[in-house]
């Protein structure tokens, strides 16, 4: 062990502070500009200010706006995929791939189209190579030649170069050439943009060295890999010989070059690809196999490329570790040998060595680059795949490899221990490459499909008796498939795959395939022999420091007062995050006047649209944190060294486990030698010392890898002399830099990073270091610290008194790592991400306030857009941070970064601006309930505009918060009369709020919003929850005193007065979502994330889940309610598009808008949900947020909404897309001034939020999340609502002020409406003054962000829609896959039941897959007559066919719906009502039990009804139900989960995860192999035998009523044997549902339901009452 500290931190004991610069003391905290910084009101030598230039300057540098990986910036997208195998045919058949482009067609809406809505998005297909067309090409006896699809320039003298570089690149490797073949084509059928961009399509033949055997495999294998490799030679050439060019005919792409396969592909739709390509329509074109895929990208420009398939992947989904695996792949690939020749790319020996030793990444004068940030994450992950496929991994493995299942704990591989052994062997080597992923895959050899571990695509199978396979994203899609031709229908499930042999034909599903590799090395063994575990061991309970060392170093180290008092006190006392509220109304770090960690620059990102976040607290069966130290081996080659690692639980360390590493060095014990180095450095060397001693840092840490290290401890671990004498390099400077260090020298798989540090105690500051490089963490001074809290005689205090739990010390230490760890697996999941060896490393931040030159060498590859502090300023702040170490009552510094408080940290939603606004809208808090009477004006006191006036001056004149604060108004007019800006009444129009819930809010709240938001014009928001129907009417009984007798709770009305939200919201929990709320909102909202917790779902704290609140959202009384991410129904972009067509299938009338929050990309985000149909996009600040979420999340996750709008504006501008869709903000607007920077930069719409409760009465007392506001705005205490002080006068008074100075801003910079300025950054500048407050701010340049928004002083057509029209009455239409549902609308007998309230209807229709949310229109109708509830009619419809994706989606009572088929997807999504019945047709050779019927989240969100399907479904089967009814025959994982009402009934195996988050009704489940109790997620739920009568009548009965319905043989044996098979159910059931007595067995009068369409307590729906009790009889005997 080598420990290695300057010479000057053991001698030096203290140095003055007037050295270096001038380093501060803590009494200088406080002030505005420090010496900190080289002088109170100085400036740093030599510096220069920037940014201050008009952003739309021609002679401004090229905008960063849209820098960085493609995967992120320009191209996000999601598809259809399937493919089409039968190997019995020799060259195989035109039916397969006639099959193909059938399938390809209809699966035209999971794609998309560009601008100009005809050019495609992308389509294609891969197949062998079809030798019926050019069979000259094939000589007997010798392997088949390789043939090349390439992608040429238009231009005939590009042409001519780049092919003559193929044949010189072909022959200098010893090939023979074999001539060139244009392929036919129709350009004709080209969209525009695609036609303009067009390459001329080639083929080119190469044949194999004579000689060559064609029937030795394992040479026809070193074929493929000299074809490989002379591919990648053929750019680099190219390069060489200049042909490269920029622009729309320069794109040069060989899209496949192979012996075995070919790939057609281009930038059009589905149906048009077949036309395009004329050698598709050849009965000649034979194949074995079709792969097919047709795109949807955010993007709209054309690109011919990145249509798929790729070369051996087609792939939808999206790969959310992207940026961490091109980096690890990059240091494998460096950290094998570049001394490989490439002359010899034929011996198929000398190949084999080359790609499994040498550098195929860095070889730029060889080959082209093996991964490439400016390609797309499917084209990177195919790069990778065909890599590991060609250096003899076969094609499952290497993506067994690359996309792991979740292995840990699977009931399903427990037979199979191989399996498992072979995922924790490769889990070592190499990260996963994570995210949602169905992937079809071809090496030539086999075909077959692979889906990510968590399940997030669809995935359908079907098998005929001729042995054709067939997969696709949907069932459906060959709509002449005889069903009675089928002898096998399923899905895959999470993590699995199935593979087809082309050779042979042999089907192989998910343990077959996997176990066939797994057995293929003895990986078990080599673990045994290798693998070193640390397990969690026990901390120490010894002190490190005395109490003044320990604060000393808490001081130095960064830590406040609140991290101790609030997260550490929660963390180690109730092992969890602290919750707080009200959102983060605190500066931003760099514009902060307090010193910050380099933490705290950096904000997470999170997943929105293209991808979905994952359920950390649901379905964490699938994360894991576990860790790895050593020397990692070969992907390429693999051996029993690549088990030789030490594997570790999480990356939480404690000494103990530290301890155990170090030991690890000695050669027993496995020979991991380590190094410790420290990140310490002399004080005195001053601000310039930091960088001087990271660079020394990171060559101390290259040579100890170099000398055999396998362990590197980064340690800034020090005595008390150490604290005095020395500083340290921030922790997460000094770990991303030494990890890119290591990669660029190639040494970073030869060595694990360990930092050893006192400045890390949050969750977010784990994520950091874990992000940027660090492979485990010892938080030494977090460990101390719990140990010291534990010690303190408060805590111990209040554990005698019950305020706290009472722990030990070893408790309170182990429960600080739990939060850790729980806070870790909630950061990883927000961005998609499911292990945290994908995570490492993958750099998921965006960093708001550091430098490039600190970005370049710390954090290479994040975006810091608006650059910021130099290495010194990092020096400085860790310097400003350190105590007075003489000062004998040395206290930690309270920073007030969460709690305001005076004289610490700003906070912009202050008691005193509360008391600043009250004042100005005349609102006095004492006015309330009974006091009213009495008072003038009943309490409401007159408005002052010279207090608001003071209000608007506390904002923009004190300290600044936001990016935005920078900026000031530069106009090219001259200041107008006020009289000539549009008026007050037009600008408010303009304003909405912010998505506020009826349960975060009192009632009096959120319809006094309602009510005044209404009055102005503009739109209030429901938020999550749902609304009262009564509020759906205008209020009409209000008396002379503004009161109401619908309304009593409220006061101030008028008549006419509307209490309805013009925005309804759908959210991710689903509550309150029923029909008659999604027909009575004018505009319907999809929530895909809230500011102050992007990426997780909502949740509302059990007290303040009243009576009312659960009523409203279908839950249980008192019950936290936590909603999901949102990965349901919205995982993807096109199933975004999806839940938008089934919100315009149910409200026609309706325009649709959609939430995101401000994050880096988020303008293709933006695109891709413009071209999903969305009417509106909110953009909203990571501030915002006024319910319970966690403190980090609040702090840490989503940038201003500066950034976001900015953004989205300019990539809508730039794509063409901007006419399509208005724009909305939200989160911190509080002023006029607010109103026009949001408009400058592309606002068309203006939401408030916080302010608008400060409005109606908030005091920002900042205990939303506890029940308790002292002024009823977020209670549901009816005590405290009563003392709800606000009027709607109060809040319309506050928004004509606002109205008026936007008015007065519009006139001072000569505009004369908001629509004349939105959009035009060139009226912004940077504002030198304002830049000037903060020193921090100096190396700010705005303009490196702000020049990206597009000039559109002279292009406003955008501003009007597509069509011309106002934007206002934007609401786009459903097309095609809504006609079935119009002509059910429009059938006579169905508009007459439904007109005349009575009568019956039955109708039937034949359906296809393209047919979606059919029903919905029809509820729709119902809803808008009826209501939920007041249908009296009964209609009932018969469909035959494969339905599309949500089929039934929000029935009603009085629908009756039979599928004699199959269903896709969201079947019986938000039922509330009627019957919905699947069955298959007749004549079938399947077992309809074994089989899948219906797919993934079906009745997800439901809330009655009846639900029957005679098969299984897929993933996710009642998520979210609280009221449906349902049986099936089988599940995927994760059943019941998040539940609150109604009952399932599953009559076959389900998958892992059952009952997860469920909290109301019941499950019963058939348990034929005695497995069920496995796969059940006890944290909630219990399972029993059905043991009360009722329980086994409600059981049978709704078995009998789903054997009558279906005619399920299996349903039909239960009941014919039913003693007997009632012993194999379990009844599943939460604590709410303990006492009912379904499930306990004693008298009750609770009620008693067989049926979500028998009335409350009808038990004599049973048809036979024999079990009954005579009480139970006596209830029925009416």
């Amino acid at each position: 062990m080598i420990v290695i500290l300057p010479a000057a931190a053991a001698a030096a004991t203290a140095l003055s502070l007037g050295s270096a610069y001038a380093f501060t003391s803590p009494s200088s905290l406080g002030n505005r500009r420090t010496s900190f910084f080289g002088g109170v009101g100085s400036r740093v030598p030599g510096r220069e200010r920037v940014g201050l230039s008009v952003f739309t300057d021609t002679n401004q540098e090229e905008s960063n706006m849209f820098e960085g990986p493609m995967a992120l910036y320009k191209e996000r997208d999601a598809c259809g995929v399937g493919f089409v195998a039968n190997a019995n045919e020799e060259f195989g058949t035109h039916k397969v791939v006639r099959e193909a482009l059938v399938a390809l067609d209809c699966m035209e809406h999971r794609g998309g189209c560009g601008g100009d809505g005809v050019s495609g998005d992308g389509a294609g297909i891969m197949t062998d190579i079809p030798w019926g067309l050019f069979p000259e090409q094939l000589e007997e006896g010798k392997p088949r030649p390789g043939v090349g699809q390439v992608f040429l320039p238009r231009d005939p003298e590009r042409r001519a170069g780049v092919k003559q570089v193929i044949e010189d690149v072909c022959k200098q490797s010893d090939l023979e050439w074999g001539g060139w073949r244009e392929v036919p084509t129709d350009p004709s059928v080209l969209g525009p943009l695609a036609l303009a961009v067009m390459p001329s399509v080639w083929q080119f033949f190469i044949r194999p060295p004579p000689g060559q055997d064609a029937k030795d495999d394992d040479v026809r294998d070193g074929w493929q890999r000299t074809l490989y490799l002379v591919r990648r030679r053929i750019d680099v050439e190219r390069a060489t010989r200049g042909l490269v060019w920029d622009d729309d005919d320069g794109e040069i792409y060989v899209a496949s070059m192979s012996s075995r396969t070919i790939v057609y592909k281009g930038m059009v739709q589905g149906c048009i690809l077949p036309q395009f390509f004329k050698d598709l329509q050849n009965p000649l074109y034979t194949s074995k196999f079709a792969i097919y895929h047709r795109r949807f990208s955010t993007n709209t420009s054309p690109r011919w490329p990145l249509a798929q398939p790729m070369r051996v992947l087609a792939h939808n989904g999206e790969i959310n570790t992207l940026i961490g695996n091109l980096g690890w792949i990059k240091a494998r690939e460096a950290s094998k040998s570049s001394l490989c020749s490439v002359d010899d790319l034929v011996d198929p020996a000398t190949t084999d060595d080359f790609l499994q030793l040498c550098n195929t990444q860095d070889r730029p004068d060889a080959l082209d680059k093996l991964v490439d940030e400016a390609r797309s994450d499917s084209a990177n992950l195919d790069g990778v795949f065909e890599l590991m496929c060609n250096s003899r991994h076969r094609a499952a493995c290497a993506l067994m490899a690359l996309v792991p299942t979740a292995y840990e704990d699977e009931p399903g591989l427990k037979n199979n221990p191989e399996i498992t052994d072979f995922y924790k062997f490769h889990g070592g080597l190499l990260e996963a490459w994570d995210g949602p992923a169905l992937l079809m895959f071809c090496d030539g050899k086999s075909v077959g499909a692979s889906l990510d571990r968590n399940g997030l695509r669809p995935a359908r199978y079907s098998i005929t008796d001729d042995g054709t396979v067939y997969v696709m994203s949907e069932t459906g899609v060959i709509p002449g498939l005889d069903e009675s031709t089928i002898i096998e229908k399923g899905r895959l499930g999470p993590g699995q795959m199935l593979n087809v042999d082309l050779v042979t034909g042999e089907f192989k599903g998910n343990i077959a395939v996997k176990s066939e590799i797994a057995k293929r090395n003895p990986y078990g063994e080599w673990l045994a022999a290798q693998r070193k575990d640390i397990g969690y061991l026990s901390f120490s309970e010894d002190r490190l420091y005395d109490d003044p060392t320990a604060t000393a170093a808490q001081c130095s180290f960064g830590w406040g007062l609140e991290d101790i008092g609030m997260q550490i006190a929660d963390m180690a006392g109730a092992a969890k995050e602290t919750t707080f509220s009200m959102g983060d109304d605190a500066p931003v770090a760099v514009i902060s006047e307090k010193p910050h960690t380099t933490y705290n620059y950096f904000k997470q990102r999170f997943a929105q649209v293209t991808n979905p976040p994952i359920d950390p607290l649901r379905e964490g069966v699938v994360m894991s944190l576990a860790m790895t130290l050593g020397r990692k081996e070969s992907i390429y080659k693999v051996s029993e060294a690549g088990a030789r690692l030490i594997h570790l639980k999480s990356p939480l360390m404690n000494q103990f486990e530290l301890d155990s590493v170090k030991a690890m060095a000695a050669p027993e014990l496995g020979g991991f030698k380590n190094a410790i180095i420290s990140t310490r450095y002399p004080l005195e060397d001053g601000p310039g010392g930091l960088e001087i001693a990271l660079d020394a840092l990171c060559e101390e840490a290259a040579r100890q890898v170099r000398i055999g290290s396998e362990v590197i401890i980064l340690s800034d671990k020090t005595d008390a002399d150490g604290l005095i004498a020395t500083t340290y390099i921030p922790p997460l400077v000094a770990v991303g830099a030494v990890h890119h260090r290591l990669i660029a020298d190639g040494l970073r798989m030869d060595a694990g990073i360990v930092i050893e540090t006192g400045s890390v105690w949050s969750t977010h500051q784990y994520a950091c270091l874990v992000g940027f490089g660090a492979n485990a963490v010892h938080p030494y001074v977090a460990l101390e610290t719990v140990r010291q809290w534990h010690g303190n005689d408060k805590t111990q205090s209040m554990m005698e008194e019950g305020k706290l739990v009472r722990t030990t010390l070893q408790e309170a230490q182990e429960n600080y790592r739990t939060a850790v760890n729980n806070g870790l697996l909630k950061i990883l999941s927000k961005i998609g991400i499911s292990l945290l060896t994908s995570y490492s490393g993958a750099q998921i931040f965006e960093c708001i306030g550091l430098s490039m030159d600190v970005m370049n060498k710390s954090f290479k590859g994040t975006t810091s857009r608006v650059g910021g502090m130099s290495y010194e300023d990092i020096a400085r702040e860790v310097v400003m941070m350190r105590p007075d170490f003489h000062d004998e009552k040395l206290k930690l510094a309270n920073y007030g970064f969460y709690k305001p408080s005076k004289k610490l940290e700003y906070h912009a939603n202050s008691i005193d601006l509360a008391k600043q606004l009250h004042k100005a809208i005349g609102l006095n808090k004492m006015a309330f309930g009974e006091r009213r009477k009495g008072m003038k004006n009943n309490g409401v006191n007159p408005t002052s505009g010279a207090n608001y006036d003071i209000f608007q001056q506390s904002l923009t004149e004190g300290p600044m918060c936001n990016v935005r604060d920078l900026l000031d108004f530069d106009s090219d007019r001259k200041s107008i009369p006020i009289d000539e800006v549009e008026s007050i009444e037009s600008i408010m129009k303009k304003f909405c709020t912010g998505a506020m819930s009826l349960g975060a809010l009192s009632r009096e709240a959120h319809e006094t919003l309602a009510i005044a938001v209404n009055r102005v014009g503009g739109k209030s928001n429901s938020g999550e929850g749902g609304e009262d129907v009564i509020r759906n009417k205008p209020i009409m009984d209000v008396d002379e005193n503004g009161d109401s007798a619908t309304f009593p709770h409220l006061t101030g009305l008028k008549n006419g007065d509307s209490a309805n939200s013009f925005v309804h919201q759908i959210a991710s929990g689903r509550f309150g979502v029923t029909p008659e709320f999604l027909v009575t909102g004018k505009q319907l909202e999809i929530k895909m994330a809230q500011g102050a917790k992007p990426g997780e779902g909502g949740q509302l704290p059990g007290p303040k889940v009243s009576k009312y609140i659960a009523g409203l959202r279908a839950s249980k009384e008192g019950v936290t309610l936590i909603s999901p991410p949102p990965h349901h129904d919205i995982y993807s972009i096109e199933d975004l598009a999806q839940l938008i067509h089934d919100l315009h299938a149910i409200n026609e009338y309706a325009g649709v808008s959609t939430k995101l929050v401000s994050s880096i990309g988020i303008g293709t985000v933006s695109c891709g949900v413009a071209k999903a149909g969305s009417d509106v996009i909110q953009i909203s600040g990571g501030d915002g947020g006024t319910g319970a979420s966690p403190l980090s999340s609040i702090k840490h996750a989503g940038m201003p909404w500066e950034f976001g709008l900015a953004e989205s504006h300019s990539a809508l501008v730039n794509s063409g897309l901007r006419g399509r869709v208005i724009l909305r903000v939200d989160g911190g607007i509080r002023t006029g001034r607010d109103i026009l920077i949001a408009g400058l930069l592309g606002a068309e719409e203006f939401g408030f939020g916080t302010i608008a409760m400060i409005a109606e009465g908030c005091i920002m007392a900042r205990v939303c999340h506890l029940n308790t506001c002292p002024v009823g705005v977020t209670s549901q205490k009816e005590e405290l609502r009563k003392k709800f002080p606000g009027t709607p006068e109060h809040v319309v008074s506050f928004f004509e002020f606002v109205a008026q100075e936007t008015r007065n801003l519009l006139a001072h910079i000569g505009y004369n409406t908001l629509d004349e300025i939105i959009g035009r950054a060139d009226l912004l500048k940077g504002s030198e003054s304002q830049i000037a407050r903060v020193t921090k701010t100096d190396g700010i340049n705005l303009g490196n962000f702000f020049s990206g928004v597009p000039d559109v002083r002279e292009n406003r057509e955008w501003l009007k829609t597509d069509e011309g029209g106002e934007k206002e009455d934007l609401v786009h239409i459903n097309g095609f896959s809504s006609e079935l549902d119009r002509k059910i609308c429009a059938h006579p007998d169905v508009k007459k039941v439904i007109a005349d309230n009575e009568g019956t209807a039955n109708v039937e229709f034949p359906i296809i897959n393209t047919d979606r949310s059919t029903g919905a229109m029809v509820s729709g109708d119902v809803a808008r007559a009826h209501g939920n509830r007041n249908f009296k009619g009964e209609i009932n419809v018969t469909y035959r066919g494969s339905a599309g994706q949500a089929f039934g989606a929000f029935g009603l009572p009085g629908l009756n719906v039979r599928l004699i088929g199959e269903g896709n997807d969201y079947v019986s999504k938000g039922l509330h009502g009627g019957e919905i019945i699947v069955v298959p047709p007749p004549g079938i050779k399947f077992k309809p039990e074994d089989s899948s019927i219906v797919g993934n989240a079906c009745l997800y969100g439901a809330t009655g009804g009846d639900f029957h399907a005679n098969g299984k479904a897929g993933e996710r089967f009642c998520v979210r139900n609280s009221g449906a009814f349902a049986t099936v025959e089988g599940t995927g994982d994760h059943c019941c989960e998040y539940m609150t009402g109604g009952v399932t009934v599953v009559l076959g195996n389900v998958g892992r995860n059952v009952g997860a988050g469920m909290t109301g009704g019941l499950g019963y489940f058939y348990d034929a192999d005695n497995d069920f109790e496995e796969k059940l997620n006890k944290e909630i739920v219990k399972m029993q035998r059905v043991v009360t009568p009722e329980g086994e009548a409600q059981l049978k009965t709704i078995i009998e009523r789903h054997m009558k319905k279906t005619g399920s043989p299996k349903a039909t044996r239960i009941i014919e044997n039913w003693d007997d098979e009632l012993k194999k159910f379990w009844q599943v059931y939460p604590p709410s549902e303990a006492k009912s007595p379904l499930v306990r067995d004693a008298i009750s009068e609770e009620l008693l339901r067989v049926s979500a369409a028998a009335p409350m307590g009808a038990a004599c729906f049973l048809p036979d009452g024999a079990n009954f009790s005579q009480e139970q009889t006596a209830r029925c005997a009416d």
